[in-house]
């Protein structure tokens, strides 16, 4: 039989549970409904997500008030602690899934303002896969679910989002080639597709949440063992391409490199076919703007390969680490082809030799700090 300090902690911990739940749902109707907004070319739902966003920011403030109360009147231990501190976090993190709603009603509004459409089948299939990785963070929330939460976590470092994403870009950068689509329109709807792949990130992270929760099992600092490299160039058709080719091979559970640039155009075959002959297959990768990068602080290094990407890259705080080498295009020489060929691999062996240097500074410097934690 409950004591009556027990039964009253239960109701405070169900009280806190309750609140989560709400404001979840709101969340993951924000989203919803901004679906509904671009699939059907909505301006009025649009503005429905933007003013409905102050009830999820007044939830955020009411439950971080809760949980400090619960932390000062029950003083919780092991269990209570866990529930209490996951669900800071997870307030933290449904919070900015309102606030990534919000923005991509805003550039749905600013898209169609200029007499575009922001509906693209694609679009739609990101939308919906994290919109249903929320729900099954939520779900599992719930449920106190960690196979669930575990589970949905494990989907969602599978990278079909990112795998979407890059199609998306990659779509949308033709469209404007094209003419088809204005360059005002082009940002915003990469913007959109941006959000939609950080509230998939945020729904990983409740789930990493979830599982410390209901098990103690702390998975939310993984993501620090793999290291982020973004190489930058002034198009991200060649030289960024190679790098991110050639580092991707070196430690790839360890360390992870991306490219973008300044301006973006198409992958350049020429560079596809010199890999291949290294046994390196780009294929895959795709080119994207430098402002497509909304998580520029979230990169250990960024890697700038020649004076417009130095000069484009905004001013950051001391994270991330910026390293400017100045790297030959090959792709824009015009010669014989064996001129074309022999710059092509002048920028391989400098490539490759500076990042393996790069790769191998890193881990050596990784090696040196679990020495001292060892001391």
């Amino acid at each position: 039989m409950q004591s009556h300090l027990e039964e009253n902690m239960q109701q405070d911990i169900d009280l806190i549970r309750s609140e989560v739940i709400r404001m979840g749902a709101l969340a993951e109707q924000a989203l919803e409904t901004c679906l509904g907004a671009i699939e059907q070319n909505n301006r009025q739902l649009a503005y429905a997500v933007i003013l409905r966003d102050r009830y999820i920011d007044e939830l955020e403030a009411n439950l971080q008030s809760l949980c400090q109360r619960f932390l000062i009147k029950h003083l919780p231990v092991a269990g209570q602690m866990r529930f209490v501190y996951s669900v800071i976090k997870i307030n933290t993190e449904l919070e900015r899934v309102g606030d990534y709603a919000k923005s991509i009603a805003r550039r749905f509004l600013t898209v169609t303002d200029l007499g575009a459409h922001a509906s693209h089948p694609k679009l739609t299939d990101i939308a919906n896969l994290a919109i249903s990785f929320l729900r099954n963070a939520l779900q599992a929330f719930t449920d106190r679910n960690a196979e669930l939460a575990k589970a949905t976590r494990q989907k969602e470092k599978e990278r079909a989002i990112d795998n979407l994403r890059y199609e998306i870009h990659s779509d949308l950068i033709q469209l404007h080639n094209n003419g088809e689509l204005p360059s005002e329109a082009l940002v915003p709807l990469v913007t959109i597709v941006s959000c939609l792949e950080r509230v998939a990130n945020q729904s990983s992270n409740i789930c990493e949440e979830i599982l410390y929760m209901c098990t103690g099992e702390d998975l939310r600092h993984d993501y620090q063992q793999v290291l982020r490299v973004l190489c930058v160039a002034e198009h991200d058709a060649c030289r960024g391409q190679m790098a991110v080719g050639i580092g991707n091979t070196l430690e790839p559970q360890r360390i992870h490199f991306s490219s973008a640039g300044v301006a973006s155009q198409p992958l350049d075959p020429q560079t596809v076919e010199f890999m291949a002959e290294k046994g390196i297959d780009i294929t895959g990768q795709t080119s994207k703007y430098l402002s497509q990068i909304l998580d520029l602080e979230d990169y250990a290094i960024i890697v700038s390969l020649c004076e417009a990407a130095d000069k484009a890259l905004p001013s950051l705080a001391s994270r991330p680490v910026h390293i400017s080498w100045e790297v030959q295009d090959p792709s824009k020489i015009e010669d014989t082809e064996k001129a074309v060929q022999a710059a092509y691999q002048k920028t391989f062996e400098f490539l490759d030799t500076h990042l393996r240097e790069l790769t191998q500074a890193i881990l050596g410097d990784d090696i040196d700090k679990e020495k001292e934690t060892d001391v």
